[in-house]
């Protein structure tokens, strides 16, 4: 298939939605963006003293490869540059061009069906219970050598949520035509069973 064909899909961090786009892509012969790592990208050099606008602006495809970008301290910095405004707006065309590509596209992030794509062909919403989330969460971190702890982890992720949903400018929230998928209860191979029926249904 030739024709563009974009999949939005949203939710809040460590519901899966990482891994389930990039299934879903692989699936269909899709091309994928983690968005989320535009963001982190621009953090990370927020982290460094850069005007997080500015970064935003001369952001190149190989700062989104930089494998620095997955630390909880990348991650608290990639959400607060979210509600900058100017941030946004210089991601978003970037953003919307990878997503009508020929051949179809996965985009995963905050406001992708929202904002992004309103358009888009198919549109998911990935969520789970907070505690579910910052148990993944607090696995991956200590797989990788972090030190922390659940409790911490848990008090991050509903603060990051609670930035998410409640800013002024993009929150997250479910399109008014997104499937909603819940995988507090669900293992990876239903999650992505799950998405790829709802966006089967959508073509």
């Amino acid at each position: 298939m030739t024709e563009p064909f974009t999949i939005a899909v949203d939710g809040p961090a460590a519901a899966g939605k990482g891994t389930i786009s990039k299934a879903v892509a692989e699936h269909f012969g899709f091309a994928h963006l983690d968005t989320g790592l535009l963001y982190r990208a621009v953090g990370a050099k927020y982290l460094l003293g850069m005007d997080p606008a500015a970064a935003a602006r001369a952001l190149t495809a190989g700062d989104i490869e930089g494998s620095n970008l997955r630390g909880p301290e990348v991650a608290q910095a990639a959400s607060k540059v979210a509600v900058v405004s100017e941030v946004r707006a210089a991601l978003l065309d970037f953003q919307r061009s990878f997503a009508r590509r020929a051949g179809g596209a996965v985009l995963d992030g905050r406001d992708i069906g929202t904002v992004i794509c309103p358009q888009a062909e198919a549109k998911l919403f990935i969520t789970a219970r907070a505690e579910v989330r910052a148990q993944r969460r607090f696995s991956e971190l200590v797989a990788s050598g972090s030190m922390t702890s659940p409790e911490q982890v848990l008090a991050d992720v509903r603060e990051r949520d609670a930035r998410d949903q409640n800013r002024a400018e993009s929150p997250l929230k479910p399109a008014p035509d997104a499937m909603v998928i819940d995988t507090s209860d669900m293992s990876i191979k239903e999650a992505i069973h799950a998405a790829i029926a709802a966006v089967r249904s959508r073509r």
